[in-house]
C-alpha cells in the first residue's frame, strides 16, 4: 500500500509525483524505498481533426490490413474516375460551344436573310416611289401649258384651302420645286400624315410577317386563328401565297389533265383520288347537281363522267372485267420455242386394265393402292423411256360416274391411248372416251389389252371400233393399234414407239421463258398441307415464289412436289406438280395463271368470285311466279332424300354429285345439300341435322368434334372408298321412299241366291261360291248387272250356323257386308286380296 494514500502528494502541481513504497522479502525482511511517478502530457485534438499519431496509427492499421495490390487497384480506379470527369467536362464544354456556334450561325443566317429581304423591299419601294414621282412630273408637264392662263386669275385662299387637289396640282406645277417641300394647308397636311402612318403600319406588318415566316409546331396546330387547327399543308400553301405576293403577284399553275379510268360504279372518294382533286370539291359539285351524297357513297358511271368533264379531265370507260387484262397473253416467237414432252391420257372402260398398263410402263404398282382396284381420280406421272424420251401420262377413271374427269383429261392432253380389253371388246365408257377424244380433236392410239388371255379376240375389238368410226391401221385406217398385255409386258415397247412417233408428228413445242400457265388436274384439302392442287404446266415455267390466280382462288407457290413426292424449285412445260400455297381449294379444270403482284391476284379472284355469285343468283332469279308455283306443286308430290357429301379430292366429289343427280324418278330423287373436299366437320353435322340427312364420306373421315356431335344429335355418317358401293346404297335408300305397289289378286266369285233378315245382324245373303274360294279377311265387291255398286269388307261369313274363315267352291254360305245392306237376289259378290310389292329404282 502506498504511503501517499490520503496525503497530499509531494512536488509541484502537474509535475512528478513521489512517495514511499514498502518492499517485502523472504524470511520477514522488508525495505522502504522512495518512488516517483511522471505524468504523461495529454494533447486534446480540436473537433473534426485527427492527430498525426492517430492518422499514422490508422494508416498503419490499413497498411497492415489492406494488400499492396488492392491499394494500387484503388489508386488506379481513382485516377481513371478523375480522368473521365475531366473528359466529360471537356466534352460538355465542347458541345456547349458547338451549340453556341450553331445558334450564332443561325442568327447570322436569319439576320442576313432579313437584311436581304429588307433591301429588296426598300428597292421595290424606291422603284415604286420613283415611278410615282416620274408619273406625277409627266402629268404636271402635260398640264403646265393649260395652267399658264390660269395664273392671271388666281383663286382666292379660301378656294385653295377648300380644294386640296388644286393645291397639289399647283405645287407640282411650280418650276424648280417639289410639291412635298412646299408648306401645305392644315387639312391637306393632316391627310398626308395619316396616309404616311398607314403606309408605315402596312410596311411594318409585312416585315413582321416576313420575320415570322418560319413555321413552328404551335403555329401549325393553332393556325393563329383563335385555336382553329389547320393542317401543315394549309400553312405551307399560305406561306407560298405570301412569298409569291411579295415577289410580284400570284403565278397560276398549269392545270394537269388526267385520264381517269371509270368503271360502272365508283366511290366518290375514289373518283376524287383518281382525278387528284379534293373530295370536298367533288361532293360540292354533286350537291350542285342535286345529289346529296357523301364521299363514301357510290355513284354511277354517267354521273361520274359529268363530274370528270366538269373538272377538266378525260374519261376512260373501263369494265369490271378489265381486271383480268393483267393476265398477259404472250405471243411466243418461233425462236423461243423448245421441244416439250407429250401429254398422254390413258382412257377406257372400267376394269379394262388402264392403271395396270401404266404400272407396267412405270415399273410401279399403283393399282394395289386403289380402293376396289379402280381409279377414283386422275393421276399424273412422268416416265422416262429406255431411249431417253420423257412422257407425261394422265390416268383417268373408267367408271360411269367420272365422265367430267375423262372430259377434263382429254382437254389437256396431246395424245389419247384408248385401252380396250380383248376379252370384253367395246363397252359404254369406251364409246364415251372415243367421243371425248374426238371432241378434243386429239390423235388416238388403240391399245388392245389382255391379249394373253385364252378368250382374247383382238379382231373383234377392231371390228367393233368400226361402228364408232375408229378405223385402225390393220383395217386400212390411220389410227395406230397395238396389242399389249399389262401382265406379261407384251407389246409395251411397240406402244411406246407408237407414242413417240405420234409425238414427233405433232411437233410439240413450248416457250419455257414466260409466265407459267397450267391446268388443274385435281384438287384436294390436305390436313397437314392445306389446299393442294395437282397442276399440269402447259406454258412457261412455274417457280417457287410465283404469285398466281386459279379460278376463284389465288396464292403464292410455297412448295412444289413432283409425281414421286420430291420437292422441286421449278416446273417446265408438260410437267405435273402438286402446288402448295393456295388460299382455298380450286375447282378441277380451272386454269392457273401467274401474275405480277399479290394485289392483282386478289383482285382477279374477288372479281371471279363475285361474278360466279351473281351468275348463280341470276339463274335462281330467272323464274316467273307461275314457274315457281308449278315447281312447288310438282315438288309436293316428289319425295326427296337429302345427303351431305365430303370427298378426298375435288374430282371425286364432282363425280359423286353427278351420279346422285341421275338417281330417282318422278316420285323420288336425291338432293345433295352440300358437297366439299376435306374431313367431315361439325358444320357438316349441323347442316345434316337441320335437314335430317345422312353424311357420306368418300375416302375421308370425321374429326373428333364431328363424331361427338353426330353421336349427340343422332346424325348417321357413312364411309365409302368405292363409288360402286356408295351409289348402290344411296339408290337403295331412295328406293325406300317409293310407295309400295298395290296389286289385287281375285280369289273367287259367289252368287246371291236368297236374302234373309236376321235380327241384330241385318240383311244376310245366302250365297253359292261359284268360283275359287271365299275368305272372311278378303275384300269384296258387290256387282249388279256387272256394275260395281259397293266395295268393302265382310262382316260375317257362316256355313250353316258356324263362323268360318273360308268356303270352298261349290259350297253354300251366308255373307253379311260391313255397313251395307242393299243386297238383292241375283247379285254377284267378287272376292279379292290386296298384295303390297316393294319397288326399287332401276
Amino acid at each position: 500500500m502506498s504511503d501517499t494514500d490520503g496525503k497530499k502528494p509531494l512536488g509541484l502541481s502537474g509535475g512528478a509525483l513521489s512517495g514511499r513504497v514498502n518492499q517485502s522479502f523472504s524470511r520477514g525482511r522488508s525495505k522502504s524505498v522512495v518512488v516517483e511517478t511522471k505524468r504523461k502530457r495529454v494533447v486534446v485534438p480540436k473537433p473534426g481533426t485527427q492527430s498525426a499519431a492517430a492518422q499514422n496509427a490508422e494508416g498503419g492499421k490499413r497498411e497492415k490490413s489492406v494488400p499492396d495490390a488492392e491499394l494500387e487497384r484503388r489508386l488506379r480506379a481513382l485516377q481513371n474516375a478523375k480522368a473521365r470527369e475531366v473528359e466529360d467536362e471537356q466534352r460538355r464544354q465542347q458541345e456547349e460551344k458547338d451549340r453556341e456556334d450553331e445558334r450564332a450561325r443561325r442568327r447570322a443566317e436569319a439576320e442576313a436573310k432579313e437584311r436581304e429581304e429588307r433591301e429588296r423591299e426598300e428597292n421595290l419601294r424606291a422603284k415604286e416611289e420613283e415611278e410615282t414621282r416620274r408619273r406625277a412630273e409627266d402629268e404636271a408637264r402635260r398640264k403646265a401649258p393649260a395652267a399658264a392662263p390660269a395664273r392671271a386669275t388666281a383663286p382666292s385662299p379660301k378656294d385653295v384651302v377648300s380644294d386640296p387637289a388644286a393645291v397639289e396640282a399647283a405645287a407640282a406645277a411650280t418650276p424648280g420645286s417639289r410639291g412635298a417641300n412646299k408648306p401645305l394647308p392644315p387639312p391637306t397636311r393632316r391627310k398626308a400624315e395619316d396616309d404616311d402612318r398607314a403606309g408605315r403600319a402596312r410596311t411594318a406588318e409585312r416585315d413582321s410577317e416576313r420575320r415570322s415566316g418560319k413555321l413552328t409546331v404551335s403555329q401549325a396546330l393553332t393556325g393563329g386563328e383563335g385555336g382553329r387547327q389547320r393542317s401543315m399543308a394549309a400553312m405551307k400553301r399560305k406561306q407560298e401565297r405570301q412569298r409569291q405576293k411579295a415577289m410580284g403577284g400570284m403565278v397560276d399553275r398549269e392545270k394537269v389533265v388526267r385520264d381517269v379510268q371509270l368503271p360502272e360504279t365508283i366511290l366518290v372518294s375514289e373518283l376524287a383520288n383518281r382525278m387528284a382533286e379534293r373530295a370536298a370539291d367533288v361532293v360540292k359539285s354533286l350537291m350542285k347537281m342535286g345529289m346529296m351524297v357523301t364521299q363514301n357513297q357510290a355513284i354511277d358511271a354517267d354521273t361520274a363522267e359529268l363530274i370528270i368533264e366538269e373538272f377538266g379531265h378525260r374519261v376512260q370507260r373501263v369494265s369490271d372485267a378489265d381486271v383480268e387484262d393483267v393476265i398477259v397473253s404472250v405471243t411466243d416467237h418461233a425462236g423461243d420455242l423448245q421441244p416439250r414432252p407429250p401429254v398422254i391420257t390413258i382412257m377406257g372402260h372400267v376394269d379394262h386394265g388402264k392403271t395396270s398398263l401404266l404400272d407396267r410402263i412405270r415399273k410401279a404398282n399403283v393399282v394395289s393402292g386403289e380402293a376396289g382396284g379402280i381409279t377414283q381420280h386422275i393421276g399424273a406421272y412422268q416416265v422416262t423411256t429406255e431411249g431417253g424420251a420423257v412422257l407425261t401420262f394422265l390416268d383417268t377413271p373408267g367408271h360411269a360416274a367420272f365422265t367430267s374427269m375423262r372430259a377434263r383429261g382429254a382437254h389437256v392432253t396431246d395424245i389419247v391411248v384408248l385401252v380396250v380389253a380383248a376379252d370384253d371388246a367395246v363397252m359404254p365408257q369406251t364409246i364415251e372416251a372415243i367421243n371425248h377424244a374426238k371432241a378434243a380433236k386429239v390423235p388416238m392410239i388403240v391399245a388392245i389389252n389382255k391379249v394373253d388371255k385364252y378368250e382374247a379376240n383382238p379382231d373383234k375389238v377392231r371390228t367393233d371400233l368400226l361402228q364408232h368410226e375408229v378405223v385402225v391401221e390393220k383395217m386400212s385406217g390411220d389410227v395406230q393399234d397395238v396389242e399389249v398385255s399389262a401382265v406379261t409386258g407384251q407389246g409395251l415397247p411397240e406402244l411406246l414407239e407408237a407414242i413417240a412417233l405420234q409425238a414427233e408428228i405433232l411437233e410439240l413445242n413450248a416457250n419455257p421463258d414466260r409466265p407459267a400457265e397450267g391446268a388443274v388436274i385435281e384438287a384436294q384439302l390436305d390436313v397437314g398441307r392445306g389446299p393442294v392442287a395437282t397442276v399440269l404446266v402447259q406454258k412457261g415455267t412455274l417457280k417457287q415464289g410465283d404469285i398466281f390466280v386459279v379460278g376463284e382462288q389465288w396464292g403464292k407457290v410455297r412448295a412444289m412436289e413432283n409425281d414421286r413426292g420430291e420437292r422441286i424449285k421449278e416446273a417446265g412445260p408438260s410437267v405435273p406438280v402438286e402446288v402448295l400455297g393456295l388460299n382455298g381449294t380450286p375447282e378441277a379444270g380451272d386454269v392457273l395463271n401467274v401474275v405480277a403482284t399479290e394485289a392483282q391476284a386478289r383482285e382477279i379472284a374477288e372479281y371471279r368470285h363475285q361474278a360466279a355469285k351473281d351468275k348463280r343468283a341470276a339463274v335462281g332469279a330467272a323464274t316467273t311466279l307461275d314457274q315457281l308455283l308449278a315447281k312447288a306443286k310438282a315438288d309436293k308430290n316428289v319425295a326427296e332424300l337429302p345427303i351431305v357429301v365430303k370427298a378426298d379430292v375435288q374430282g371425286s366429289a364432282e363425280a359423286i354429285v353427278q351420279a346422285m343427280e341421275k338417281i330417282g324418278n318422278d316420285e323420288v330423287r336425291v338432293r345433295v345439300l352440300h358437297y366439299g373436299v376435306g374431313a367431315i366437320t361439325e358444320s357438316d353435322i349441323g347442316l345434316a341435322e337441320a335437314s335430317g340427312a345422312p353424311v357420306i364420306g368418300f375416302n375421308v373421315r370425321a374429326n373428333a368434334p364431328a363424331r361427338s356431335s353426330a353421336n349427340q344429335k343422332g346424325v348417321e355418317i357413312r364411309y365409302y372408298s368405292v363409288i360402286y358401293d356408295l351409289v348402290d346404297d344411296v339408290k337403295a335408300a331412295a328406293s325406300g321412299l317409293l310407295g309400295a305397289e298395290i296389286r289385287e289378286n281375285f280369289i273367287g266369285y259367289a252368287q246371291i241366291r236368297e236374302v234373309f233378315k236376321v235380327s241384330g245382324v241385318g240383311n244376310v245373303a245366302g250365297c253359292l261360291v261359284t268360283e275359287g274360294i271365299a275368305r272372311r279377311s278378303a275384300g269384296v265387291r258387290l256387282l249388279r248387272d256387272d256394275v260395281v255398286i259397293h266395295e268393302g269388307t265382310l262382316k260375317t261369313l257362316k256355313r250353316f250356323k258356324d263362323e268360318v274363315k273360308e268356303v270352298q267352291s261349290g259350297q253354300e254360305c251366308g255373307m253379311a257386308f260391313e255397313n251395307y245392306e242393299d243386297i238383292r237376289k241375283g247379285d254377284v259378290i267378287e272376292i279379292f286380296e290386296r298384295e303390297e310389292i316393294e319397288r326399287s329404282l332401276s
